[in-house]
């Protein structure tokens, strides 16, 4: 019985780790994947902006400084492309993706351009710090001939064509996929913790589930064991009686038939034994006596 309930053990528990890996795999790849076409959303306005916002707000061409800011409701002038934005998004001025005036003052990417041929690479827009103007020129010409994906672990990069020349722009989301990484670390920690308490509840649900068909074994080995004992002595006595007449009267169709059911019953009895027996040997990994093992074993043929 307790390599039934090793055996359930080792299948519920294996049943949640894959049910906890299986769930939160799913939702840190959606996790990463919306972190990735957030990415793709500043990359693409980008592009249509030719790489560049234009400083921390947008300040339109042509425009004079009283078209350019606004009133605002507290009396603080604002630009004009933010006052756009509170209008399309009213109350909402955070950071809601390209569009928002906070997300173009943060965002650090940079925008260089290149000829046809990959030559004359002119820096377009340089909005971060962790890369000099030398590494972004080389790493935008290494990017010319892709489309958009990750590069260097956080970086999110855009190719693009405008006025026959090959754009290439790349912006650092490495902030914003710390969270994504915390997410993951935690997505770990919670199968372990999650597989370790189950297996926990399912130990103490396995002692009271199998508890009752332990003892319904107990029995069952009890009732072999006594029904072994309870058939050989009359069987013996048939068997031995039987042998008496056919000495005194000679065998007849009626001893002969005696016999046959006497062996059958006997094969019956010895069937008996060895399944107890096999119920009785010790599961795979307990120790046990084979001395005693066989001494039993003998002991039961020999009665």
């Amino acid at each position: 019985m307790n390599k039934a309930e090793n055996r359930f053990l080792l299948t519920a528990t294996l049943s949640i780790f894959l049910s906890l890996t299986i769930l939160l795999g799913i939702i840190n790849l959606t996790n990463f994947t919306m972190a990735s076409q957030d990415a793709d959303r500043v990359t693409e306005r980008l592009s249509q902006r030719q790489g560049s916002f234009g400083g921390a707000m947008e300040i339109l061409p042509g425009a004079t400084q009283s078209e350019q800011s606004v009133q605002s409701e507290g009396g603080t002038e604002l630009p004009q492309a933010a006052q756009e934005y509170k209008q399309r998004m009213p109350g909402r001025m955070g950071p809601m993706g390209p569009d928002s005036p906070e997300t173009r003052s943060s965002v650090r990417y940079f925008t260089v351009s290149f000829g046809k041929d990959g030559t004359d690479g002119q820096l377009i827009s340089y909005s971060i710090n962790a890369i000099t103007q030398e590494d972004a020129l080389s790493w935008a010409r290494s990017l010319m001939n892709e489309s958009t994906g990750w590069t260097h672990g956080t970086y999110r990069y855009r190719v693009y064509e405008l006025d026959e020349r090959i754009y290439v722009t790349v912006i650092d989301q490495g902030r914003e996929l710390i969270s994504c990484y915390r997410i993951l670390i935690i997505s770990g920690i919670g199968i372990v913790l999650g597989t370790l308490i189950g297996y926990l509840v399912l130990r103490l649900v396995a002692k009271k589930l199998f508890g009752p068909l332990e003892e319904a074994d107990r029995k069952q080995t009890r009732f072999l064991i006594q029904a072994e004992k309870k058939f050989k002595v009359p069987l013996t006595v048939i068997s031995a009686n039987t042998e008496l007449i056919e000495r005194s009267s000679g065998p007849t169709d009626q001893t002969r038939s005696i016999h046959r059911q006497v062996k059958q019953m006997d094969a019956l009895v010895k069937d008996l034994g060895r399944f107890n027996l096999s119920h009785q040997v010790p599961s795979t990994g307990e120790a046990f006596s084979l001395s005693e093992l066989v001494e039993a074993e003998l002991i039961r043929k020999a009665e």
